[in-house]
């Protein structure tokens, strides 16, 4: 018979492994739900990250650019603005044997014809084991890349892509409305990162390619190859999303108004400006000296781009929005608006030209020295006689009513033309003087003020829409460049740009009528009867010389609209400024009356020229002197 205690040792020890298997099973269950639990997290809750995460790390994706929109010319026949073919050179430095990365650079740089170093500065030896392409070149010809294809054995690691540049098949003038574009800057990046721009990408930098460059970039698409975890492909299958063209944009701009009005002007520092006052489009928008756009497609593009920047003569500034000038006597159109409208003075009183006007210690002098004699409002305007107007600004409209009627015309504020950048210009005030320069305003700053000189600023823009706004009888539409945007692959529109009120005066119609009649006037009887003699075409206008500085030299204006007789819808203003900076010839009306006639005669330049008998003598006169200095030099 079994003793007790063994039996209850047995019961124990029986106990204690029944014990151990319970907790060894809870264990086992528990790491099981542990386990079932990640594995269903991973797959399930975090499965589509990780899979994504997968598909990153097994794929390579390179950006296919979309070709940027073209751009046309009012007519909308042939493009101003393409693309051309070109390749991009690029080096997988990661695919090249070891050993051999000298030998491979070496001979790519000769097929380039570029130095070697500048591979090695864009393969720096720290990334010579990547796998990650690096652009070489741009701008690869198609002989240069059949070339690496011919040596392509001996070029491991070296690729190639479309990937094509812009085309400026119009350039000279049109180069300051156009633009240009350019690889983006860090800056620009910056800014601009959330709108799907890239390191990579090619952005407008000046005129209308900056301007619109949201709708001229079009959508990228993309090309992805399977690889490894080193990222070597391991499969040639390509999995290709297009991308989508850019729109193409329709301008205001009329190229045979454009390339007469840029022969018109010549080869003189200066800018002029063709715009309709019905609807506010510029036909035409020319500054000299101009560029060519397409250097910036060379490789050498930052050194062409500091040369340009330097020149003295500033060939990248559009003088028409972004240079700034006295309005000098163009101003006396305004001034005589305001005298018609605050009836201050009766227009047929006559004010006395001696020729000179003293004021305190200082004697001011009217262009004609020998004094116009007595003069109303009508040949004050037509004889453009500064003392005329010095008196009326002095004792009738006095500083703070010509800066109002100034700001009435749009002067000292912005046009809101659609161009990235330009200048508002100035409109003095007695306040501002004293605020700038602690002095009180004088008597002499009143009369500059009178004849658009001393602090008053403007733009051949706003000088234009001052036309404008007679011709309109009151009434400016912002100026603007772009007229359409169409879709690329099916012509369709997309928008067209409607007129839009810049500015409305409420100033009386008769007022309008009778500046209207002034202006004309000034055509048929004053300073310019001569250079704007015009049997096809009904000029009124203004002319204006700017004094700045130097001797015997000036700024020379002409603001005009025409043909007189015929409906607002069917005028044009047209503006010319020369520069000081050139040798003094008073071409600005000549060239304007060539604009209206090779306008409206459908005339080329040389033709328009040669209806003219004045503008004609005019300029063989100017030829012949300057043939006779040049020999003489």
């Amino acid at each position: 018979m079994a003793r007790p205690s063994r039996i209850l040792g047995q019961a124990s020890e029986q106990i204690a492994r029944n014990v151990k298997v319970f907790v060894l099973f809870v264990l086992l269950c528990a790491m099981f739900a542990f386990y079932a639990f990640t594995l269903y997290s991973l797959q399930i809750v975090e499965g589509a990250k990780f899979r994504n995460q997968s598909q990153r790390s097994s794929s390579r994706q390179a950006t296919i650019p979309a070709q940027r929109g073209y751009i046309y010319d009012r007519n909308a026949i042939m493009p101003i603005v393409t693309n051309s073919d070109s390749f991009a050179v690029s080096l997988v430095p990661g695919e090249i044997p070891k050993g051999m990365y000298d030998t491979v650079a070496s001979r790519l740089a000769a097929i380039l014809g570029i130095p070697k170093r500048t591979i090695d500065r864009r393969v720096p030896e720290e990334i010579r084991s990547s796998f990650q392409s690096v652009e070489i070149k741009v701008n690869a010809t198609f002989e240069v890349i059949s070339n690496i294809a011919e040596n392509s054995t001996d070029l491991p690691g070296v690729s190639w892509r479309s990937k094509p540049t812009r085309n400026y098949t119009e350039t000279g003038s049109i180069s300051h409305v156009v633009g240009y574009v350019g690889d983006i800057s860090k800056e620009e990046l910056v800014s601009m990162y959330n709108e799907n721009y890239n390191a990579n990408s090619i952005v407008g930098k000046m005129g209308i390619e900056k301007q619109y460059d949201s709708l001229l970039q079009g959508v990228p698409g993309s090309e992805s190859r399977t690889i490894d975890v080193r990222g070597r492909v391991i499969s040639d299958e390509l999995q290709i999303e297009p991308p989508q063209m850019g729109k193409s944009l329709i301008l205001t701009i009329d190229m045979r108004i454009q390339k007469l009005v840029e022969k018109a002007l010549g080869e003189r520092i200066g800018a002029a400006v063709v715009l309709r006052p019905s609807n506010g489009e510029i036909l035409a928008m020319v500054s000299y000296p101009y560029f060519d756009q397409n250097i910036f497609n060379s490789d050498d593009s930052s050194s062409q781009f500091i040369k340009l920047r330097d020149s003295p003569n500033e060939p990248m500034l559009n003088r028409v929005v972004n240079a700034t000038y006295p309005p000098a006597s163009t101003f006396k159109t305004i001034m005589t608006t305001a005298l018609l409208s605050e009836k201050l003075i009766s227009p047929l009183k006559k004010i006395n030209c001696p020729g000179k006007m003293v004021l305190g210690d200082r004697t001011f002098r009217c262009h004609n020295r020998g004094g116009h004699g007595w003069l109303d409002l009508d040949d004050a305007l037509a004889q453009s006689c500064d003392i005329y107007y010095w008196v009326v600004g002095m004792e009738n409209l006095g500083v703070d009513r010509i800066a109002s009627y100034a700001r009435e015309f749009g002067f000292g504020e912005s046009l809101k033309i659609d161009l990235p950048s330009q200048s508002e210009g100035f409109v003095p005030t007695a306040q501002w003087k004293e605020r700038k320069y602690h002095e009180k305003w004088a008597g002499g700053d009143t009369l500059n003020m009178s004849i658009g000189q001393g602090y008053t600023l403007v733009t051949p823009l706003h000088v234009a829409n001052m036309m404008a706004m007679v011709a309109n009888s009151g009434k400016i539409y912002r100026p603007h460049l772009l007229k359409e945007v169409r879709d690329p692959a099916t012509n369709e529109l997309v928008t067209e740009v409607q007129p839009e009120i810049l500015h409305e005066s409420n100033i009386d119609a008769a007022v309008w009528r009778d500046v209207q009649q002034d202006l004309r006037y000034v055509v048929t009887d004053g300073t310019p009867k001569w250079p704007l003699e015009n049997k096809r075409v009904k000029i009124a206008g203004k002319t204006g010389t700017a004094e700045v500085g130097y001797v015997d030299k000036w700024h020379a204006w002409m603001a005009a609209y025409g043909p007189f007789d015929a409906p607002v819808e069917e005028q044009v203003v047209v503006v010319v400024l020369v520069e000081a900076k050139n040798d003094w010839d008073w071409w600005s009306p000549y060239a304007t009356n060539t604009i209206f006639q090779g306008i409206y005669a459908n005339q080329t330049y040389e033709q328009a020229v040669q209806s003219l008998p004045n503008v004609r003598a005019y300029a063989w006169e100017l030829e012949h002197n300057k043939n006779r200095r040049s020999r003489s030099d």
